[in-house]
Formats: C-alpha cells, structure tokens, sequence
C-alpha cells in the first residue's frame, strides 16, 4: 500500500511540474511584437542614413579630366622659349599631350588646348598652320616647324624645341 501511495505522489508531483513548464502564448507574442518593434527601429535608422549619405555633392567649377587654369603655363608646363613672340609662333605651347592611341595601321597624338578642347592629330595633318605630326613613339610626339625646328611633346608636358 505504502508503494502505491508513493507511486501516485510521485505521479502527481510530475503532471504538477508538466504544468508549470507548459508554454505559455502570450509571452511568445509578446517576443513577436518586440522584435517587431526592434526591426522598426532598425528600418528607420538606416533609412535616416541613407538619406543622410545619398545627398549630392556640389558639382566642381572645372572639369577636373581636362585641367584647370594651369594649362597655358605655370609649374605644370615647363616651356622652352626666349620671348613671347617665340611662344605665340610656336603654338604648341598651348598644348597638353593627353595621349597616343594606335592601331593596327594609323597612330593618333590626343591635344588639349587651354579651353579643354580635345583634339586628335594624325601623322603629318598639322595642328596648326605651319606646324604638324611627323613622330609619334610611346613616351613623346614630334611635331615640324616651317622653318625646319622640331617641337617635342612629353608625358611631363615638357615642351622642348630641337633643331631639325
């Protein structure tokens, strides 16, 4: 008898435990709505960010491709010229040498003057009256002269006058 009594106590304590431990569905909806809530807040604070960091910049004055005011002279262009009426003669002077692009036949030297203006020149078309393309290698151009002078053209922007 005393077997059962035990046996039945020890029942009753166990279904009593199950009960306590039985989940309950108003906490796990409450868990729901928090995390609910939290992802709210997560959503608006990125959306905070991303707002803050898609404003536009403001646009640059000059076109930072082409150059700035530099172009004609200063410490960018060293120019090899005893007066100014020798540079005005020379007007490659008012050149940069952006690049050289080859093909399979032709080569082209790639100019831009002092306003930005890209220009493109082929073997023996001239830049300018008077003067036009005779070389082209992979560091520098060569432009002629009339009068029978060279002009060299680096990627430096050295500009150097050789006698022909």
């Amino acid at each position: 008898m005393i077997f059962r009594f035990i046996t039945l106590i020890t029942f009753c304590l166990l279904l009593s435990f199950k009960f306590s431990y039985a989940d309950n569905h108003d906490t796990e909806t409450n868990i729901i709505d928090k995390a609910k809530e939290i992802n709210q807040k997560v959503k608006e604070r990125q959306a905070l960010q991303n707002s803050a960091s898609n404003q536009e910049e403001p646009l640059p004055l000059n076109d930072p491709f082409v150059g700035d005011g530099s172009l004609g002279g200063g410490s960018g262009m060293k120019i090899i010229g005893d007066s100014e009426e020798d540079k005005k003669k020379l007007s490659v002077f008012n050149y940069k040498l952006l690049g050289i692009i080859e093909g399979d036949q032709q080569m082209f030297a790639s100019l831009v003057n002092e306003d930005g203006n890209i220009i493109n020149v082929g073997f023996f078309e001239e830049l300018t009256p008077g003067v036009r393309l005779v070389g082209l290698n992979s560091k520098e151009v060569i432009f002629e002269r009339d009068e029978g002078s060279l002009v060299v053209i680096n990627f430096k922007n050295q500009i150097i006058e050789r006698k022909n």
